[in-house]
């Protein structure tokens, strides 16, 4: 049988708007793909799941119709279905490890998650308290997945979020046709449903500092805080006015509703657009300008589309809404005039030898092309934000990071160098970017935590 495929809005419509581009499968759907599934003796797609989600039991359970069932093995593991089924990268993961991938087309997990998630909620948990308190920084994937996990060990759980709205990244990073703000919001209300407490507006470093956390009592810290410190090309010209970073961009639009009308934060939109970069927030800040006006949008990329970094799908969306992309080509300069961004310089590469990630190296040629915009979004990744680890150092605690500013922690547990306090996801050097591997930190962590609490 066929893998079966959500049913999608029209690519000329919904490049105009931010409702979700992709739906969820209908029950007809879901018991054709869950009818697919091998339920193999040594699951491949459990052991590459982050969170260890038992894949085949809620897909089991969706062939014999118990649809809370299911709901109640994967939330067993993860308490973001909703979210998971929508962001998370499956084809280098859970999906990327099905044996039925091996010949043809591994099953629609990623879409069967979401369907449960979407279809079901989670069940009232008895809760023994222990009298232990946490302190949780940052609400994100990494931070919500440990609060979700400490808190059904008993421990009081608080959450602080330096941001008006809670979710992180996925809130202010991911754009709500990926990642309805509705979804979001009942995820983190099943949170707040047993116990879990968030305190928004509150910066860990500033606010309040690691110190004061643990004379308020915190028997242990966990800090997520994430990569708010965006990465730039450092070249001629990155100053000028319409230069964006992709987080700067996002946090604008998805947050602060800069693409409104009346808005106190509003976003400059001109003509044409160039994002430097292949990634997935590379494919969001494109789609996004898109939808906020511009008439032309271009993908700025180094390499080929065969090394494009970004999901598959990320990318078939951007070419059917219209992103136009502009591969072997590498800015040089920023071209100004008046303050303002007239042009793009960009230097013309071909690829050599393979790289340390395994990926053709693109060199240089030497031959020049102007490329004709009035904004640039630069989309190179992010590094961790430096605010805790500063004010670490004022207080002349002992955080020991490393050379990039990522807290140096124990891989198996996500302990510091300071006893009693852990970090994880993209503040602490945990492996690629992406909401389900940031949750796994989450999970090592609070693991971790629980242990030593109880211990």
């Amino acid at each position: 049988m066929e893998r079966q495929r959500p049913s999608e809005a029209d690519s000329n419509i919904r490049n105009k708007n931010f409702e979700e581009v992709q739906h969820t499968l209908t029950d007809e759907q879901v018991k054709k793909e869950a009818s697919r599934c091998l339920n193999c003796k040594n699951p491949r797609c459990v052991q590459g799941c982050p969170v260890n989600i038992n894949i085949p039991a809620f897909i089991k359970e969706l062939k014999e119709d118990n649809l809370e069932k299911a709901g109640e093995i994967i939330r067993q593991s993860s308490m973001l279905p909703s979210v998971c089924g929508r962001v998370c990268p499956q084809e280098k993961q859970c999906e990327g490890n099905c044996v039925l991938g091996i010949k043809g087309e591994a099953v629609a997990i990623g879409n069967l998650e979401r369907y449960v998630g979407d279809n079901t909620k989670a069940k009232d948990t008895e809760i023994v308290e222990t009298g232990k308190k946490v302190a949780i920084v940052g609400s994100g994937c990494a931070g919500i997945t440990a609060a979700a996990d400490l808190r059904k060990a008993g421990h009081k759980v608080v959450v602080f979020e330096a941001l008006h709205k809670l979710g992180g990244v996925l809130r202010y990073g991911i754009p709500p046709f990926r990642l309805p703000r509705t979804v979001l919001d009942r995820e983190i209300e099943t949170l707040k449903a047993i116990g879990v407490e968030f305190k928004k507006n509150v910066i860990v470093g500033k606010s309040i500092t690691i110190k004061q956390l643990q004379e308020d009592g915190f028997d242990a810290i966990f800090l997520c805080s994430g990569a708010g410190l965006p990465k730039m090309l450092n070249i001629k010209g990155e100053n000028l006015n319409g230069v964006y970073s992709a987080n700067e961009f996002l946090t604008r639009v998805n947050l602060m509703h800069a693409n409104e009308e009346n808005t106190p934060t509003p976003l400059r939109v001109g003509k044409k657009a160039a994002i430097i970069g292949g990634g997935n927030v590379a494919m969001d800040a494109a789609r996004t300008a898109m939808r906020v006006g511009f008439d032309e949008v271009t993908i700025v990329y180094r390499r080929t589309e065969a090394e494009l970094p970004a999901r598959l799908e990320e990318i078939r969306h951007a070419k059917e809404e219209g992103i136009v992309f502009n591969l072997l080509r590498s800015p040089s300069e920023i071209v100004g005039e008046e303050g303002y961004v007239k042009g793009l310089d960009l230097e013309i590469m071909e690829l050599g030898e393979p790289d340390e990630s395994g990926r053709r190296k693109p060199v240089p040629t030497g031959k020049h092309e102007i490329m004709d915009v009035d904004t640039v979004i630069v989309a190179l990744g992010t590094g961790p934000n430096p605010i805790i680890q500063r004010s670490a150092k004022q207080d002349e605690l002992e955080l020991n990071c490393d050379n990039k500013g990522y807290i140096i922690i124990n891989a198996e547990t996500g302990a510091t160098s300071i006893e009693n306090i852990y970090a994880g996801g993209d503040v602490a050097p945990t492996g690629p970017s992406t909401a389900i591997n940031a949750m796994g930190a989450g999970k090592k962590a609070a693991k971790a935590i629980n242990e030593l609490l109880k211990g």
